[in-house]
Order: structure tokens, then sequence, then C-alpha cells
């Protein structure tokens, strides 16, 4: 059994890692403000991480789980908290890390920097990388691509789900960008391991090793819901963030560092599954962005 602390735990990530690791017998402290309800089992440290003051005092981790480090304030501030009082340190970052400018697939050894599609999340998240590696010379760092999965609060394939179980046809950008996904079950999966096998490589980008088209994803969305999709091609003299959930964008993450350690991963039609039975047992309270008002108003 490990003594956990995980930042966090009410969204997401951060609550699916909280009960995956309560599940697994381990002892679970979550950092948050308590203006959520708490997964169950868990010690709850009542805390905004940027004002604590002895919220952690004599306490002592196995260790860090840092899910919701978004800035370079925000490890700073825990750290100082923590005081070194824990044995090991996993930090979720960002593929927004990795300027466009940097050859395809992107690689853990790649320079990192400003990218202009993610802007300032991702500047911040390169901030929270070295505000960590910087104190914390051990510490793992993980770099994802989308994540899906059980608990998702971001109107993505929640989007999709709603328009298969409305019956309704799914506009598409007339280019079939690539998108490349990575079940938060497996992000789990993968910080446990570390913690049992404590790689020498400290950083590691995570994700399916396999992309997959927009179109291809948006049919495996209807497919979970029991649908079969009608596709309709949209020109690109619409904004294509106005109906559909992804920027223009293809990027590609090279895996096998990840791979190398955990080859069996979930395979996307199956965790798309997973969370379509969460989403319509349910019924999460999520912010919808207005995709159908648009639709209805502009292409249908």
């Amino acid at each position: 059994m490990k003594k956990l602390l995980i930042t966090g735990g009410t969204n997401f990530v951060s609550r699916y890692a909280a009960e995956y690791f309560v599940k697994q017998g381990d002892e679970v402290y979550v950092l948050n403000r308590g203006s959520r309800p708490q997964a169950e089992g868990v010690t709850l440290i009542q805390a905004d991480r940027n004002a604590l003051t002895d919220e952690l005092k004599e306490l002592h981790f196995d260790a860090v789980l840092d899910i919701c480090a978004y800035t370079g304030e925000h490890v700073t501030s825990l750290l100082d908290a923590l005081d070194g009082e824990f044995d090991n340190y996993i930090m979720i970052s960002s593929s927004a890390v990795y300027p466009e400018s940097n050859p395809q697939p992107f690689e853990e050894s790649q320079p990192v920097g400003e990218n202009y599609l993610w802007g300032e999340y991702g500047t911040n998240k390169i901030a929270a990388e070295k505000a960590l590696t910087e104190r914390v010379e051990n510490a793992y760092i993980l770099r994802p691509p989308y994540l899906y999965g059980v608990y998702e609060n971001i109107y993505r394939e929640l989007f999709v789900f709603d328009c298969a179980l409305g019956d309704r046809k799914f506009y598409i950008p007339e280019r079939d960008l690539s998108l490349q996904f990575f079940n938060v079950k497996d992000l789990c999966r993968f910080m446990e391991l570390l913690l049992e096998t404590h790689p020498e490589n400290r950083v590691f980008n995570v994700g399916n090793p396999e992309s997959i088209t927009a179109k291809d994803w948006a049919t495996l969305c209807y497919e979970a819901a029991g649908k079969e999709i009608e596709l309709l091609r949209v020109a690109d003299i619409f904004t294509q963030r106005d109906y559909f959930p992804f920027h223009n964008y293809d990027y590609r993450l090279d895996v096998s560092k990840m791979c190398a350690l955990m080859p069996e991963l979930t395979p996307l039609d199956e965790g798309l599954k997973e969370e379509f039975e969460w989403y319509t047992t349910e019924h999460p309270d999520i912010w919808r962005k207005p995709y159908f008002d648009y639709i209805d108003r502009e292409l249908a």
C-alpha cells in the first residue's frame, strides 16, 4: 500500500486517478478547495494549492501525483509546502509544450517552446516543468495528447454522443485532420508502473501509438452509441471550432518509450464504449459549448 497525494481529485483525470488508486488499495489524499463532491475512500486536504500554509505539515507521501499543475507557481507553492516530505513525484504536463515547428512525431528529446495554437497554456506548462525539474531531479513528467474516458468534462466525445443520441447528421471539416488519444485509465496504469519500476528516463510522451482521422474518430463515437453516422463535410469558409470540437491542427507524439514499458493499451473503440456507458448512466453536469446553435443556424 502506498500513501499518495493527488492534486485535484474532483474533475476528470484527477478524480479518475483518485478512484483508481483507492481501488488498488492505496491510501489516497486529495488536495483541493472542497467545493465539489469528493471521490469515495479518499482523505481530503482542503486548501488552495496557491495559498498553502501548514496543511501538509507532518505528512510524508510515497508519491505525489500532480495532475493539476498548470503554472510554475502551482509547482513551487506545492513543493514549498511539502518541504521534501515525499519519495516520488509525477507531473501531468501536456504535448502543448512542443512548438509546431518541431519535426513530427514529437520526441521527448526535442526542445520545448511556444506553440501558436496552445499559446499561454503551453508556455505555462513549460514553466511548470522547469520549476519541477530544477528542484526534483528524479521527478517524472508525462506529456499526453487528447485524453478521454470516464469523467470526461470537456464537450468533445460527449458532443458526438449527443449528436448520435439525437439522430443528427455529423458535420466534419473538409480537411480530415489526424488525432491522437490516450485513455485516462491507461494514464493511471502508467503512473502506477512508474512507481513500481522507476525507469531511468524521466520524461515520457504518453498516448496511443496510432493516430486516427477525425472521420474515423466520429464514426467510433457513433458506434459506441449504437448508431450509424451520416457525415457532412463543411467548407473552410466556416469557423471550425464553432461546430467541431478540435482545432485545425495535426500533431503526432512518438510514444515508443512508453510502449516499451507498457505495450498493452485500451483500444479506442472499447474506451469510447466505456465512456458512453458512463455518460448515459451518470448524466454528468458539464458545460456544453453551443455547437448545436451554430450548426442549426449556419449549416443545417
